[in-house]
């Protein structure tokens, strides 16, 4: 599986969206650091990844705190959350990016840069 690069990161950073989402997202970390993800990958606590209920994988979406205004780009490479009224579970690495540890779950616009090429029906 293909990891966000830092050269992606900057020209994402100024592509325009497909779709526009608003919501909460938490994060997710240390307990589940190395093991495997719905994708089938490692899960990474430190890349900039995230998971969402039914967006394809390999999905490339832009985060933004809308408390903060930081953004960062993620993949989406597993399933969740699980919790109602949250639309994304962000990886450590993109919570830290957003400046979100502290609060946990934050307020978000989630931009769609790219939709991942597994089932590509199902962009809800």
């Amino acid at each position: 599986m293909r990891k966000t690069n830092i050269r992606d990161q900057h020209v994402r950073e100024r592509t325009a969206a497909l779709k526009v989402v608003y919501g909460k997202a938490s994060y997710y970390g240390p307990k589940f650091h190395g093991k495997k993800t719905a994708s089938g990958e490692t899960f990474d606590m430190y890349a900039l990844t995230a998971a969402h209920r039914s967006w394809p994988f390999n999905t490339i979406c832009r985060i933004t705190n809308l408390k903060n205004q930081k953004t960062v780009v993620v993949r989406i490479n597993d399933r969740g959350p699980f919790v109602p009224g949250r639309i994304l579970d962000l990886s450590y690495g993109a919570a830290r990016a957003l400046d979100a540890l502290e609060e946990g779950v934050i307020d978000v616009k989630v931009e769609i840069l790219q939709y991942g090429e597994s089932d590509s029906s199902s962009h809800r």
